[in-house]
């Protein structure tokens, strides 16, 4: 069921509404023996900052995780500003944000350069928030499509440019396709989506995507526009145009469904978590460090390859003790069962797994501050 943006915005104000009530009433709970207040905090304890930046994908999410933290420790000012992947990574690094939000996990240089930050200490990288990335797009009288690795690759290296092309034809022998120009839009910003987009392609679509996966849109052309709101935008706005974004932000636009094993499969939040529930973890990684390897090439049922796994990424060791527990009290707060659920009401996103859900709070039970 699609939603209008005003519908979508009542039923957001709604579900936070909600939020704060069963926050409040948890807040109680969590006081007389749960993990959730940190290093054995009561709420009323919990003070000063909270800062966290980066992906836009999980900005839906965020609001709801906000909602439901402040009404548990309403003497902590959170901040999250979605600024992009790359830009949540770069401040948490340089030691300007207490925590990232990121839509891949650090590299091996960000990786040294994180530690460094955490006083040579480990680093952790939860998959907080799953969700599937949507070719999402706006062609009148067409509200969905079929389409393999091939032809999205086509469409997005510029090489298939109208929309009664062919190859989509063959995929679409029901759909009635105008001759309109593609218009294909791409993130202007360093961004996770692209990154793990560009990985979809680069695995599944054989010769027709050579670029290796970068967060950094790696072709020129096409058009361009600053995170998942500003190419929704632009989509929106331009017929014939397309893009990839959070499946959750693709409001009225036409979504694909794309080519798994012999059939086709559109994205849906139990796809997605099928498909990362299948996948191996990062191998060489750290103690607390929960970094997916996503199975862009399952030809499982129901999988939907084309997802993103973000990150909240952070010191398990820091150098101020409420900056330690309030860190902790957030994370917490989002990997538990009404966390998960509250995002997933507001945002559309996977819940993550129980498995996922006991990894990361042996991460959480782990964060400190230094003697």
């Amino acid at each position: 069921m699609k939603l209008s943006t005003r519908s979508r915005a009542v039923v957001l104000s709604t579900a936070l509404a909600s939020t704060l009530t069963l926050a409040a009433c948890g807040a109680a709970n969590e006081s007389e023996g749960s993990s959730g207040g940190g290093s054995g905090s009561s709420a009323a304890e919990l003070s000063g900052e909270l800062v966290g930046v980066g992906a836009t994908s999980q900005q839906s999410a965020m609001e709801a995780w906000q909602a439901g933290f402040e009404g548990e420790y309403p003497d902590v000012q959170f901040s999250y500003a979605p600024e992009g992947s790359g830009a949540g990574r770069e401040q948490f690094v340089n030691g300007s944000a207490d925590f990232a939000g990121s839509d891949a996990a650090l590299d091996e240089e960000e990786l040294t350069a994180a530690a460094e930050r955490c006083g040579g200490g480990e680093v952790f990288e939860l998959p907080n928030y799953i969700s599937p990335i949507a070719v999402a797009f706006n062609l009148e009288g067409v509200d969905e499509l079929n389409l393999s690795p091939a032809t999205i690759a086509g469409i997005f290296s510029n090489t298939i440019t109208t929309w009664n092309d062919p190859a989509i034809a063959a995929e679409n022998p029901d759909a009635t396709l105008p001759d309109t120009a593609i218009t294909a839009v791409h993130r202007a910003d360093d961004s996770g989506t692209t990154e793990n987009f560009t990985d979809y392609l680069f695995q599944a679509a054989g010769d027709v995507w050579t670029s290796e996966p970068d967060g950094e849109w790696p072709l020129p052309g096409g058009e361009s526009a600053q995170g998942t709101s500003g190419v929704i935008e632009v989509v929106t706005n331009t017929p014939g145009a397309i893009t990839y974004a959070d499946a959750s932000r693709a409001g009225e636009l036409g979504v694909a469904a794309v080519a798994v094993g012999g059939e086709f499969v559109a994205p849906s939040a139990e796809a997605a978590a099928a498909v990362v529930e299948n996948s191996p973890a990062v191998e060489g990684r750290g103690e607390y460090d929960f970094a997916i390897e996503v199975n862009r090439l399952t030809e499982e049922s129901g999988e939907y390859p084309i997802v993103l796994v973000s990150y909240h990424i952070g010191c398990i060791e820091y150098d101020d003790q409420a900056k330690a527990d309030n860190v902790k009290a957030f994370m917490s707060y989002v990997i538990s069962e009404d966390g998960q659920a509250t995002a997933s009401e507001n945002a559309g996103n996977a819940e993550i797994s129980d498995t996922l859900r006991e990894q990361a709070q042996g991460a959480v039970d782990a964060i400190t501050a230094a003697a």
